[in-house]
């Protein structure tokens, strides 16, 4: 019987269970793993149970910021879930919304081409981001984790984890910038410059009604992206960065800074701009994860993952181009 049944046995019939830990649970956080598994269950009372003492670690007491090692042994007391058997989403059948986004799969990673509009977790919210539907697509997945972001309007490369040694792995890459990420981008102004490299300090804050944004500060943390010029559109150009560092809304932020804002950006861009573009049917920013290039976090193999630009942002380049010739 594997963890998760154990678990969802142990809030039918209301008992205590003594759950050992596995290998690919080691390192996560006792709240992130309580969330995964433990389904219906908001997280205030899993956080009350913590705190109370209720769920033990080698008959201990730990708070929610505690890490599992493998061997374990945890108490988890009696759970009733708050959503309804009908309703609750592990009872439901799931569509699989994602499987003609695969780029690659293997025992240890999955990649997609996330499409716009999808967050890549639940919050704000947001109910179901790509990682917990896939979650619910994969219900016998011992460990499926995301490696990294994307905001909800980009588009492309978005790795996940099916292991934690290949999580691990990846983001040890991540900080040894061992990993070339390269992103598309339209922005609006005349770009001249074949490649430049821009460095700056972005800080990020979090605003009064709860909404995050960056600016660019002295005392903020350093980025780095290579910018190549693809080709100029009339007073638009098309722009691939590679990332040197990986920022909350680095590109963005850059590129505005520089006074390039990305088309469509509905945060950091042109707001009057943005509502002419809409009519000539651009939709949504005009940002895009093109290609990663990574060793396999375990077989060492070197992968070119890629996300062909989507049709909608095709189809609004070809129209650019076509009011230019």
């Amino acid at each position: 019987m594997s963890n998760l049944s154990k678990i969802s046995n142990t809030i039918s019939e209301k008992s205590v269970s003594m759950l050992t830990v596995e290998e690919e649970s080691a390192g996560q956080r006792i709240d992130n793993f309580l969330t995964k598994t433990i389904k219906g269950v908001p997280k205030s009372h899993l956080y009350r149970i913590l705190r109370s003492g209720e769920v033990r670690v080698n008959s201990k007491r730990v708070d929610a910021t505690y890490r599992l090692q493998t061997g374990d042994l945890l108490r988890i007391p009696p759970i009733r879930a708050s959503v309804p058997e009908s309703t609750n989403f592990s009872s439901q059948p799931v569509a699989n919304r994602f499987d003609n986004a695969i780029i690659y799969e293997d025992e240890a990673m999955l990649v997609i081409d996330k499409p716009a509009g999808f967050a890549v977790h639940g919050g704000s919210g947001i109910s179901r981001g790509v990682i917990e539907q896939l979650r619910l697509e994969r219900p016998h997945a011992k460990f499926l984790e995301l490696v990294h972001r994307l905001d909800r309007e980009t588009s492309g490369v978005l790795m996940l984890a099916k292991k934690r040694a290949a999580l691990l792995g990846l983001h040890e890459a991540m900080r040894a910038n061992h990993m070339d990420k390269r992103y598309l981008m339209l922005v609006h102004g005349n770009w001249t410059e074949k490649k430049k490299h821009v460095v700056l300090n972005l800080q990020k804050h979090v605003a009064a009604n709860g909404e995050r944004r960056v600016t660019v500060e002295e005392d903020g943390q350093d980025s780095e992206t290579i910018f190549h010029l693809r080709k100029n559109i009339g007073e638009f150009t098309l722009l691939e960065a590679q990332l040197i560092t990986g920022r909350t809304h680095q590109l963005r932020v850059q590129l505005a800074h520089l006074g390039f804002p990305i088309a469509g950006d509905d945060k950091y861009g042109d707001f009057a701009l943005n509502k002419a573009l809409h009519k000539q049917g651009l939709k949504r920013m005009f940002l895009h994860s093109a290609q990663t290039g990574i060793r396999h976090p375990i077989s060492g193999e070197k992968l070119k993952l890629n996300a062909p630009l989507p049709k909608d942002l095709e189809k609004f380049i070809m129209s650019l181009e076509k009011s230019h010739d």
